[in-house]
């Protein structure tokens, strides 16, 4: 299976960026970004990134740690002297991104929503750093895995996927874990009148009467199987503990994220 790569330079904000045609150095505010850089060998022209950029762990390592995605450290980048800011609408403040560009030349915006947008991050990432050829591949290995998923769902279910504790917090129905999810035909539950992509919630009598069941994601909080057991007592309702690096991160992770998601629906 071939996938065809266009010269695509245009970001998630609408920006037309070039071709890079000196050596780049690349701060990468994305966790699942960076990942995708290295695999798209690229990892030598990365010069800093954040600290929960962990993937792969060999590779970053030698990185230069610039903060959170959030609480990022604006004067070390500066000395860093980067040509490339990648950051994403969803991981990454607008007034940080701001204040970066008045000294970063290329911002790349990034903000993929469903699992296909993928395919767009690849070829504009290649397609900017010259990594064409390994863009092509990652395309391809994604459409053999989404190829492989099951036509029709096995099981259709409504559940809360949790993210967060104290409070507790959801997804909403337009981000990219709720698409995932729906490729197996698995619906996530939002309160009423939730007008955030990422609301609050409280379990209730009447919420648990229309769910089938909960996922525990294993970020950004980490859930363990003590959450499960404390759940699933609560609730009397079947409560998972699932990937979450498998189901939210985008970038070539999303391949291995499809055979995940595989087998969560044969299960």
């Amino acid at each position: 299976m071939s996938t065809s790569l266009s010269a695509s330079f245009t970001d998630a904000i609408g920006t037309v960026h070039v071709r890079s045609d000196v050596s780049p150095r690349i701060v990468s505010l994305v966790p699942s970004i960076t990942e995708l850089l290295c695999d798209l060998g690229l990892a030598a022209h990365i010069v800093g990134r954040t600290g929960f950029c962990i993937h792969p762990r060999q590779t970053v390592q030698h990185i230069a740690k610039i903060g959170g995605t959030k609480d990022v450290n604006i004067e070390k980048i500066r000395q860093l002297a980067p040509t490339h800011l990648i950051v994403n609408i969803d991981e990454n403040e607008k007034p940080t991104v701001d204040a970066l560009a008045e000294f970063v030349p290329h911002i790349v915006v990034t903000h993929p929503l469903q699992p296909r947008d993928n395919l767009a991050l690849y070829q504009l990432l290649g397609a900017i750093f010259n990594a064409e050829a390994q863009a092509r591949q990652l395309c391809d290995k994604f459409e053999a895995a989404y190829a492989a998923l099951p036509r029709t769902a096995t099981v259709s279910r409504k559940l809360v996927y949790c993210i967060w504790q104290d409070p507790w917090m959801t997804v909403g129905r337009d981000t990219y874990i709720s698409a995932m999810l729906a490729l197996i035909g698995w619906q996530t539950w939002l309160p009423d009148h939730a007008s955030q992509r990422y609301p609050v919630f409280r379990w209730d009598e009447e919420m648990a009467q229309q769910i089938d069941g909960v996922l525990l994601s294993t970020e950004p909080y980490r859930f363990t199987e003590m959450h499960v057991d404390a759940l699933e007592k609560q609730l009397g309702k079947p409560v998972q503990l699932v990937d979450g690096e498998m189901l939210s991160w985008y970038g070539s992770r999303a391949i291995a994220g499809l055979a995940y998601l595989k087998e969560l629906a044969h299960q």
